[in-house]
């Protein structure tokens, strides 16, 4: 059996945020889609960084704090998203295994890598990319009599 490659299982249809967008762009494009992690890209199209929903509710401050919403979004909108992104996210190849997207994810402790071709991102690879791959296997698994 030849292995599984992320080109196989990954998200093309990936939403992206340009590097002078502002927090709030962020925080309104991940609600609006429903998106984890939202890449950011330069103006040239290279990967510069990425947000996820997680960063974003650690930057968030607690209902419990004495700063109003409308200080909030004050807040948000005058950040840059360069301030709030992880710079450097971890890239795989398209032809790259399942396996070693799966290791790199596992030994960085992250929920996805983005997929990289020719300096340019084509998609994303999500631990629920990780889960169809599972269900795949254990479909065949079942198919093939294998118990």
């Amino acid at each position: 059996m030849s292995p599984y490659l992320v080109r196989d299982f990954m998200t093309t249809s990936v939403t992206t945020l340009s590097d002078g967008a502002k927090l709030l762009d962020a925080a309104l494009l991940l609600r609006r889609t429903g998106k984890r992690h939202l890449p950011i890209l330069s103006e040239e199209g290279r990967i510069v960084g990425i947000l996820s929903d997680r960063d974003l509710r650690l930057l968030t401050p607690s209902v419990l704090a004495p700063v109003t919403l409308e200080e909030q979004n004050r807040i948000f909108q005058e950040t840059p998203i360069t301030a709030a992104m992880t710079r450097n996210p971890v890239c795989v190849l398209p032809d790259a295994t399942v396996e070693q997207a799966i290791e790199l994810m596992q030994a960085k402790k992250i929920q996805c890598v983005l997929v990289e071709d020719k300096g340019k991102l084509c998609g994303i690879f999500t631990v629920t990319d990780v889960m169809n791959v599972a269900q795949k296997l254990l479909t065949q698994k079942t198919s093939s009599g294998v118990a």
